[in-house]
């Protein structure tokens, strides 16, 4: 099997406070400075990096779109992101704090048309700001929204969800193939066991009997099994590591295939566990997961 070179793919994803997905304007410049020092060494170019960065619920009204994008660039000191996402469709109240909450420590909402959130996205990458726009954690309704939307310019290329053996999203999934928009993934080997994120009695992904049985038969690890699984899915597939040894057998993913019975297993350990709930805002009237899909 032909391999392409693969880019460096490279998220301002910093798991902050358990939210996966966001990074602070610290991250930002010193993820900054480890590109510029490795362009500048003439360890990459500029187009070979695939640069993610997200839109915070703090600023999902339209006019604080783009000077959020403008000054992450800054932080950054990049020209453009390859990919700009609304990180997640409920707003909170604009403002300093990331998480605001008033005196009962009950966080404050905002209201919010999420088309003209994403009109300013296109006006973004119109602007040569972002090549690309997208989502994340999105459900259909709220994808059919934009969809939708009159005088659409762009859609969504892509859908970032928590998505895994346990939650493996079939149906949205089915949805977005429709449409041309990729499922991402993340969330993808299970979670970390973070007590004021995850709920400590759910299962432990990668200790499931099934993804180390298939392990086993295929000689490799049930996080490979796990990421594998949503490849051959088309489902682009995030995996977080901050241990080298994993980053590297990660890259293995593409040297073993699974069998129509192996995911067929794999499908069948679909619960809808979700690790990610946040529950904390579950009653915002954008909350995407009180629908099926």
């Amino acid at each position: 099997m032909l391999i392409p070179r693969l880019p460096f793919l490279l998220s301002c994803s910093a798991l902050f406070q358990g939210f996966h997905g966001w990074c602070p304007a610290s991250q930002e410049a010193e993820v900054g400075q480890a590109i510029r020092s490795k362009i500048a060494d003439g360890t990459v170019k500029r187009e070979d990096i695939f640069y993610t960065s997200k839109l915070w619920s703090t600023f999902l009204r339209p006019e604080f779109v783009q000077p959020a994008l403008e000054k992450s660039l800054k932080n950054l000191q990049l020209d453009y992101v390859d990919l700009y996402i609304i990180h997640f469709p409920a707003a909170l109240k604009p403002g300093e704090e990331l998480f605001p909450k008033d005196e009962n420590g009950k966080m404050i909402f905002d209201t919010v048309d999420l088309c003209r959130t994403w009109e300013a996205l296109e006006k973004c990458k119109d602007a040569g700001l972002a090549k690309s726009i997208g989502v994340s954690n999105f459900n259909r309704k709220q994808l059919e929204k934009i969809l939708n939307k009159p005088g659409l310019k762009y859609k969504p290329v892509c859908n970032q969800v928590e998505c895994h053996p346990y939650l493996n999203q079939s149906k949205l999934l089915d949805f977005c193939k429709s449409n041309d928009i990729v499922l991402v993934a993340y969330g993808a080997l299970g979670s970390q066991r973070l007590k004021d994120w995850v709920n400590p009695s759910y299962p432990v992904l990668l200790e499931d009997p099934v993804l180390c049985a298939i392990a086993k038969k295929h000689k490799q690890t049930p996080a490979l099994i796990a990421l594998r699984y949503q490849m051959q899915r088309g489902v682009v597939v995030l995996a977080k590591s901050y241990n080298k040894k994993r980053i590297k057998e990660n890259m293995q993913v593409l040297d073993f295939e699974l069998t129509p019975e192996d995911m067929k297993a794999i499908d069948g350990l679909n619960s809808n566990v979700r690790y990610y709930d946040l529950l904390f805002i579950s009653d915002h009237p954008d909350y995407p997961y009180s629908e099926e899909y």
